[in-house]
């Protein structure tokens, strides 16, 4: 794969699919006609794609960790908030090694291996958003069987239903599902086909629309528990439905995220031709990043049973050496 880093973003932008991810394309250039050099300046979109994905991976492997060694949280929602994790930590790692990959080995196989990779490792990131939605809705429409072996089952189903299209969706690029031998069907994510790039924004919006939607029927559950509470508080654990409150809170906090994260890049799929500067491709793309940036501290770090696991995982590495007073949940 021949092209040149281009210095200047007022020129045509800098490479995106040669330059960023092996997978973005970027506008027509006559620089684009050299073999790559070293001594040519780094893209400061690759080195803010790849500081986005160092922090990525960072925050979402302490969540996978704490999770899979905290033998506690083992719950249908953790379970779910675990795959959530992984996927966005596989995604931080993807962009690592694509800024590595782009600088030292480029190729038509590992542009081909890079997009799948990241294509699969944030369809599982969005699709694991759209299981925690569905399983935050059905503990509230089914609260009294929510508990059983039955839940676990279904959650488990879930993740197989997601990682499973996740990764067919990941291989097509590389089972021919591409534009190397077509460059006129190419889209603004290369190697990606107009066609593929379509698919994968309207499967965005479907799952958006159906959070969404998921969102509104849990807030007409609280509501209605609300008002019951009103009527026969003595029948009903007020804890309960305060968490249940801060638990709808968090999950509007975390469409509204989503949306606006993706939401551009999915748009701009649809609408953006290659041979639009390769600038908006990169401007569209980082902001979405930021989700897989923000997921772990909405959905973990805020989560109570997390951040005491995280305080005794801290307080046993000082126990050895010092004395330390036990804390109470309320004053973690």
């Amino acid at each position: 794969m021949n092209a040149s880093l281009a210095a200047n973003d007022s020129v045509a932008a800098p490479l995106l699919g040669e330059a960023l991810l092996p997978w973005m394309e970027a506008a027509d250039s006559p620089e684009h006609n050299g073999s790559r050099e070293f001594n040519f300046p780094i893209n400061p979109w690759d080195i803010m794609l790849c500081m986005s994905g160092t922090v990525i991976a960072c925050e979402n492997a302490i969540v996978v960790a704490i999770i899979f060694y905290t033998p506690s949280l083992r719950t249908p929602m953790f379970v779910l908030i675990g795959s959530l994790a992984t996927a966005d930590l596989l995604a931080g790692v993807g962009l690592i090694l694509n800024f590595v990959f782009q600088y030292v080995i480029s190729s038509e196989t590992i542009s081909l291996v890079t997009v799948g990779f990241l294509v699969a490792s944030f369809t599982a990131s969005i699709s694991s958003l759209l299981a925690i939605t569905v399983d935050r809705y059905f503990s509230l429409y089914n609260a009294l069987t929510y508990f059983s072996e039955k839940t676990l089952q279904y959650v488990h189903l879930m993740l197989v239903v997601t990682w499973g299209v996740s990764l067919c969706l990941g291989l097509l690029p590389v089972l021919g599902w591409n534009c190397l031998g077509d460059p006129e069907s190419c889209s603004i994510v290369h190697p990606l086909t107009r066609s593929n790039v379509t698919l994968l924004a309207t499967s965005f919006f479907a799952i958006f629309m159906l959070m969404l939607t998921l969102y509104f029927k849990i807030c007409k559950i609280v509501c209605r528990h609300a008002h019951q509470i009103a009527l026969q508080q003595h029948f009903f654990a007020t804890p309960h439905y305060v968490a249940t409150k801060k638990g709808v809170s968090t999950l509007a906090i975390i469409l509204g995220t989503f949306g606006a994260s993706w939401l551009p890049f999915a748009i701009y799929c649809l609408v953006g031709e290659r041979e639009y500067p390769a600038v908006y491709t990169y401007a569209t793309l980082l902001p979405a990043t930021y989700n897989s940036m923000i997921n772990p501290i909405i959905y973990a770090y805020r989560n109570a049973e997390i951040q005491r696991s995280i305080y005794m995982l801290l307080c046993s590495c000082f126990q050895a050496n010092k004395a330390y007073r036990s804390r109470s949940p309320s004053e973690v």
